[in-house]
């Protein structure tokens, strides 16, 4: 089965800028680089190890937000970029482009909604697809065709692949639950607070006992206050938890319809003098590593490859002991 490689270029960019932030990377011409040769190295790098079909990125609409809209205080805690990231991510989709790369801006959408869609494509046209990102929202999105390959502090080499199975290891939830297990807890990057006491041990436990939200508000109180305890259960039938709950899936819910290109035309390899000049002309220089996006070989000379390192997430921690089912460590 065909593989699409779909990439959340805001979140990448943004951890590669921190990643390499003390570096502070500059052309010859003093502009800042140092994010957006990393968010093409995230590429070359999952692409080396994933072998796609096609790739996506995908970048947040800087122009208006649907859900800025529906919510005003949605995100708008969020303090003001540095200049050098601004710059940064907003050259990003020309010089993907430039370098022939599929690239998606939805007009009043995010990054999350471009993965959605292209998820929802794939499935459709019986392909799989793993969503790359640096965020837990598309976890919503896993199913038996799509993964999420999450980057973590520490960048590719502490990337897992989170299937189906890796999920519920990971959250105590099935990926059905995930939306309303995320309205529950809250997410406060996005200025979302969630239902109070509800935590991801609290809202796994709801959902384990009765598979939904709705499902929880319908049954009766004894019963919920016998699932999370006296105080979480106040607090989740109060009128106020309702609206929150509703409120933050409404936010949280991605499109699936957004307008994409046919995956005919995010189809690798692209050209490799294509890509290479895209890439000097912003002072990047990335050449043998770029080989799984334009159909070449991989280097002859053996790169020393750090130890693999399985994940086990244990109340919302990592620790690197025993391999977790469904999910693999990355190089």
């Amino acid at each position: 089965m065909p593989l699409l490689l779909v990439l959340d270029g805001n979140s990448l960019i943004h951890r590669a800028y921190h990643a390499g932030s003390a570096e502070g990377q500059l052309s010859d011409d003093g502009r800042p680089i140092w994010a957006l040769r990393g968010l093409v190295g995230y590429l070359a790098r999952a692409a080396a190890s994933l072998n796609p079909d096609a790739v996506i990125v995908g970048f947040d609409c800087p122009l208006s937000s649907a859900r800025r809209i529906d919510y005003p205080a949605y995100k708008a805690h969020r303090p003001e970029k540095p200049a050098d990231l601004t710059e940064q991510i907003g050259g990003a989709p020309a010089l993907l482009r430039a370098a022939g790369v599929c690239v998606v801006v939805p007009s009043a959408y995010e990054a999350d909604d471009v993965l959605a869609s292209a998820a929802f494509s794939a499935r459709r046209s019986a392909w799989q697809s793993v969503l790359m990102t640096s965020d837990r929202d598309a976890f919503a999105l896993i199913d038996d065709n799509t993964s999420v390959l999450r980057v973590r502090n520490g960048g590719f080499d502490e990337a897992v692949l989170i299937d189906a199975d890796g999920l519920h290891a990971v959250c105590g939830v099935q990926p059905g639950q995930y939306r309303d297990f995320a309205a529950l807890r809250g997410d406060p990057s996005d200025n979302l607070h969630g239902v109070r006491r509800f935590g991801a041990t609290t809202a796994a436990k709801l959902l384990h006992n009765f598979g939904s939200v709705d499902a929880a508000f319908a049954a009766e109180a004894a019963a919920v206050r016998e699932a999370v305890g006296e105080l979480a259960a106040g607090h989740f039938l109060s009128p106020e938890s309702r609206e929150i709950v509703d409120r933050n899936r409404r936010l949280m819910s991605m499109r699936a319809d957004l307008d994409l290109p046919p995956l005919s035309d995010a189809r690798l390899p692209l050209d490799y003098l294509t890509m290479r000049r895209a890439l000097l002309g912003r002072g990047i220089n990335l050449g043998p590593s770029l080989w799984a996006l334009v159909g070449g070989a991989a280097p002859a000379v053996e790169e020393t490859i750090p130890e693999q390192r399985p994940w086990v997430f244990r109340s919302g921690l990592t620790a690197r002991r025993d391999p977790t089912p469904g999910q693999m460590a990355l190089f």
